[in-house]
């Protein structure tokens, strides 16, 4: 007997993944693809993003079986507009999929994909920063997540930018050099001998803003080689995340945490700091690491379908 399928999406800037699962929690088909932002990549990419996750993740499977999809999406606005959400509808009609569709947001899925409970605070600290309340398992308030220029304080772009700005105080003699300066010097000065101060501006404010996140693997580096400029940088970050993230909680709240991200693994000087900082203000209140948001997106699909979806939660999630 073949049993009915539900398919999940986590669709982000730098990948699109899908899962393909039964309403039992069986994975049968998974796809990873390009990103599908379609405020970074522009809609006709992102269709065609979603579209070729979908089909690969669906294989073999007969799509007439779906019963429901849920898509966690990143930069989802443009999706808002009808004529955008017809063109999605015709992804779906292409691949023979006639089953209700929810577009959701990326931090849903990920606090989905960590915990059953249906309220809590998601945050993701990687190349950006954003924290979000969720309640009843919908996005009801947000912090942060401006972007590189007016925010995403404690993330992959602000600690490049500090260590942009180390290097420029070394030049000017404001700063001793250190591991963390000389590391950011090499890696933007192209030529071989040591740059001025405005040369140096001038190679970084003219890189796409994305190469500030890249320095920021610099700094973690820096730090493990005892930089102590790099450390400082490292703990700032984890404070300045911590802020955004109790931001959007009730003081002594105990419902569920649930980071993501990049800086924010357990195993990381930012996460650590991060985790610290969290318990000290949160004590009560259970720590979850983000894993497969596709997953959580499959889950957050069956769920009007489970009869008992708690308990469900731990087979469609097992695997991410």
């Amino acid at each position: 007997m073949h049993k009915d399928l539900v398919l999940g999406f986590d669709i982000g800037g730098t990948s699109t993944r899908a899962l393909l699962a039964t309403l039992d929690g069986e994975r049968v088909g998974a796809a990873q693809g390009p990103g599908g932002n379609p405020t970074s990549h522009g809609l006709p990419a992102s269709l065609k993003a979603i579209g070729e996750a979908a089909a690969a993740a669906i294989g073999d499977h007969d799509p007439a079986r779906i019963r429901a999809l849920h898509l966690g999406l990143a930069g989802g606005q443009p999706y808002e507009d009808p004529a955008n959400r017809a063109q999605l509808s015709q992804v779906w009609t292409g691949l023979g999929i006639d089953a209700p569709v929810a577009i959701d947001t990326d931090l849903t899925v990920a606090f989905a994909a960590a915990t059953p409970a249906p309220t809590g605070t998601v945050a993701i600290g990687g190349t950006g920063a954003i924290a979000a309340a969720i309640e009843d398992r919908h996005l009801t308030g947000r912090a942060d997540g401006y972007g590189w220029l007016l925010g995403d304080e404690g993330s992959g772009y602000w600690l490049g930018r500090q260590a942009a700005r180390v290097a420029l105080k070394v030049l000017d003699g404001h700063l001793p050099t250190g591991p963390l300066a000389e590391a950011v010097i090499t890696a933007a000065w192209p030529g071989p001998t040591r740059p001025a101060t405005r040369e140096l501006i001038d190679v970084i404010a003219h890189r796409p803003p994305l190469q500030l996140a890249a320095y920021a693997r610099l700094v973690t580096t820096a730090a493990d080689n005892g930089d102590p400029q790099a450390t400082a940088l490292l703990d700032e970050a984890a404070t300045l995340l911590t802020t955004t993230i109790a931001s959007v909680r009730h003081t002594g709240a105990d419902t569920p945490i649930v980071l993501g991200g990049s800086l924010l693994t357990e195993t990381t000087r930012v996460g650590i700091g991060v985790r610290t900082q969290l318990t000290a203000r949160f004590p009560t209140a259970p720590l979850h690491t983000a894993r497969d948001g596709a997953a959580g997106a499959a889950w957050l699909a069956a769920y009007p379908y489970l009869p008992d979806a708690v308990a469900a939660h731990g087979v469609f999630t097992a695997g991410g």
